[in-house]
């Protein structure tokens, strides 16, 4: 991952600078903090192969490698690839919903909770495009448990939009698979844009994404201009 990355201060997202290495020899460093070091340089080395390679061609020796490492040290950690990765994985999406449940707590009106928790979660995305892969694109190709992760972290993002069900004032109730296909679109357009070499662009998706997610529930028109916003 890029060096820069220190100076954004963002400690939870999956260890997004890299640990210092340990000195050779001895160091007499406590035992706690020489694994917690180990354990957090595994992680970051695991984001930036996996930035690089995509996960299913990221092998442990590639990991080890870039972690400077044994491979011991490594399965002292983590049982095999698919866990270090899960583990990475949980930090990043765990930073991401926190975010945007604290930012939707800053507003009462419901449309605008979704507002700013789009534009929270699309500013981290856009600042940190190798977590932005390893979040969005990689579980979808490892399949398995990885993906089934992924799906449950989306949870998240559907009880905001579940909150606004009162707001919809048509005669006939939404249909109870509306906002897990409103999370799917979301998922869908982030991942074409990430796909493409255009993280960095994300956060120019919000006027889209607004509209398309308060449409169901307070209609097109308010849609639209809050969209505008």
């Amino acid at each position: 991952m890029a060096k820069g990355k220190a100076k954004k201060g963002d400690e939870g997202a999956a260890t997004a600078a890299a640990s210092p290495r340990l000195p050779a020899g001895r160091h007499g460093l406590p035992r706690e903090f020489i694994v917690q070091n180990q354990r957090e340089r595994i992680v970051t080395a695991l984001v930036d192969t996996v930035a690089e390679r995509g996960y299913n061609a990221t092998t442990v020796a590639n990991i080890t490698k870039a972690a400077s490492v044994s491979r011991r040290t490594f399965y002292e950690h983590f049982a095999d690839k698919e866990a270090c990765f899960l583990a990475a994985y949980e930090m990043v999406a765990d930073h991401i919903r926190a975010s945007m449940q604290a930012a939707a707590e800053t507003f009462e009106e419901w449309p605008q909770k979704v507002r700013v928790a789009l534009a929270t979660m699309l500013r981290f995305l856009a600042g940190e495009p190798e977590l932005a892969r390893l979040c969005m694109i990689e579980p979808i190709a490892a399949g398995g448990e990885i993906a089934a992760r992924h799906r449950a972290s989306m949870q998240g993002l559907v009880e905001i939009l579940k909150a606004g069900r009162p707001e919809h004032g048509g005669e006939r109730p939404l249909p109870e698979a509306t906002e897990e296909t409103l999370v799917g679109g979301i998922v869908s357009l982030i991942v074409r844009e990430i796909s493409a070499g255009r993280s960095e662009q994300l956060e120019a998706l919000l006027p889209d994404l607004v509209e398309l997610t308060l449409a169901p529930y307070v209609g097109a028109e308010q849609a639209e201009a809050l969209a505008r916003q």
